[in-house]
C-alpha cells in the first residue's frame, strides 16, 4: 500500500512539474509582450512633440525619440523617471535646477564613471524642447555645433551628424541610434 502511495504521488508531482515547464515559455512571452507594450506606450508618448518639435527646429523625429530611448533606458533610468531628463543633458549654468549623479563616460578605450551636474526638467516634454533647441542652436561655445544633424535629410545623415559633431562619447552610439530606429520603424514620425 505504501508503495501505491508513493507511486501516485511520483505521478501527481510529475504532471506537477510538467504544467509547471509548459507554462513557463507562456511566461516569457507574456513578458515580452507587456515590454513591448511599454516600449510602444513610450513611444507614442513622446512622438507627438517630437514631431512639433521637428516643425520648430528641424530635428528628425526618429532621432529625438531614439536618442531618448537610448539615454533614458525607454524613460526607466533615474535621471528621467525623477529628473525628467531624457537626454543626459548636462547642466549649462549654475542658475538652472540641476542635479548630481554618476554617468558612464568612454574615455581612452574604456567606460569610467564619473559624477556630473545634470539638467533637472519639469516634465518629458520640456526636456524634448531643450533637447531640439541645443541640436538647433548649438552649445555656448558652438552655436554650429550640430549643424549636420539639423541638415539632415534623413535619420542615417542625422544619426552619423551626431557623432561627427561630438554629440556622444560611446563609439557605437550612430549605430545604435540607426538600429533602434530600424527596429521599431521609428521614420515613420518623420515628415
Amino acid at each position: 500500500m505504501l508503495v501505491l502511495i508513493a507511486f501516485g504521488l511520483m505521478i501527481v508531482l510529475g504532471f506537477k512539474m510538467l504544467s509547471s515547464d509548459v507554462s513557463s515559455p507562456q511566461r516569457v512571452d507574456d513578458a515580452r509582450s507587456q515590454l513591448a507594450a511599454q516600449h510602444r506606450k513610450f513611444i507614442n508618448q513622446l512622438a507627438p512633440q517630437a514631431q512639433l518639435l521637428q516643425g520648430q527646429y528641424n530635428i528628425l523625429p526618429s532621432i529625438t525619440i531614439a536618442q531618448a530611448i537610448l539615454e533614458s533606458d525607454w524613460g526607466t533610468s533615474q535621471l528621467s523617471s525623477k529628473y525628467h531628463n531624457l537626454f543626459g543633458v548636462k547642466a549649462q549654468s549654475s542658475n538652472t535646477k540641476s542635479v548630481y549623479l554618476d554617468t558612464q563616460e568612454y574615455v581612452n578605450g574604456h567606460y569610467v564613471t564619473v559624477k556630473a551636474r545634470f539638467e533637472a526638467y519639469n516634465s518629458w516634454n520640456e526636456s524634448l524642447a531643450e533637447h531640439a533647441k541645443l541640436l538647433a542652436y548649438g552649445t555656448k561655445w558652438n552655436p554650429d555645433q550640430y549643424r549636420d544633424v539639423v541638415s539632415a535629410d534623413n535619420y542615417i545623415q542625422a544619426a552619423r551628424g551626431l557623432e561627427k559633431d561630438g554629440y556622444a562619447t560611446d563609439p557605437t552610439y550612430t549605430e545604435k541610434l540607426i538600429s533602434l530606429i530600424k527596429n521599431y520603424k521609428l521614420y515613420q514620425f518623420d515628415d
